[in-house]
């Protein structure tokens, strides 16, 4: 699953040369802790399969929905259905975008089986490089939404690579380079294709790091979610709310 994620890169500019499309006047703003219903930086194309940078809110919501509220139960999709859900089939075939981060957090429980607080970990690539990762868009024009739609969309999730499979057993799809990305947005790409590029990051891409429980209140969203964890926030964890990420329900 993926229920929350960093895109705390500094440098708009450099994220701006690395991801084709994302021109000037899209804001990019520095990012500790994204969550479900936020605004986010992605890659989407125009039906000419043109790049285009834009912000999509998180949590896809189909144009068929009768509730803006839906998007919350779909901010992931699952590899393995996505070609078979309604949600997702249709944007599966000319939908496809890039969202821009550069780590995701995924909480772990505790290995003495208690009902203290899961620990907290950031997962990047190994050279702390910005990513992107494999996702679904679609524009929703229901009740409610602005004049020009909503624009919203969903992140790919397979299976965890051994790397950080004892944390959890999914993992958003990041897309391993630029190639992959072209290829994941290229209106073009046969369907069989698509599916192969719906793989776990190898194992010797993935870094994991335990961070501070800043990050388990989504709501909190400053530099202390990226701190290394403590001993001491260890001895003094308990269960409260917020402490986990939002639920994947596909």
């Amino acid at each position: 699953m993926c229920g929350r994620y960093s895109l705390a890169t500094p440098a708009g500019n450099d994220l701006r040369s690395r991801f084709i499309g994302l021109g000037e006047s899209l804001e990019i703003r520095q990012r500790f802790n994204v969550a479900p219903g936020d605004d986010v930086v992605a890659v989407t194309t125009s039906k000419e399969g043109e790049p285009r940078g834009e912000l999509l809110r998180w949590g896809l919501v189909p144009f068929w929905a009768k509730d803006v509220k839906v998007g919350y139960k779909m901010i992931n999709a699952r590899s393995e259905t996505v070609a078979e859900k309604p949600a997702f089939r249709d944007a599966l075939k000319t939908r496809r975008c890039l969202i821009v981060a550069d780590g995701f957090y995924e909480w772990q429980a505790r290995a003495d089986g208690s009902k203290g607080r899961k620990r907290p970990f950031h997962i990047t690539r190994a050279d702390g490089a910005p990513f992107a990762f494999a996702g679904l868009w679609a524009s929703w024009h229901g009740d409610g939404a602005p004049d020009e739609g909503l624009r919203s969309c969903t992140i790919i999730t397979t299976e965890a690579n051994q790397k950080i499979a004892d944390i959890h057993d999914r993992m958003p799809v990041m897309l391993p380079d630029a190639a992959a990305e072209e290829a994941w947005l290229d209106h073009g790409t046969p369907a069989p294709l698509l599916q192969e590029l719906l793989a776990p990051l190898p194992e010797a891409m993935t870094a994991r790091r335990a961070v501070s429980y800043a990050v388990s209140d989504a709501r909190h969203d400053a530099p202390d979610c990226l701190e290394d964890a403590s001993p001491e926030d260890d001895a003094t964890a308990v269960s409260g709310p917020g402490d986990d990420a939002a639920p994947t329900l596909f």
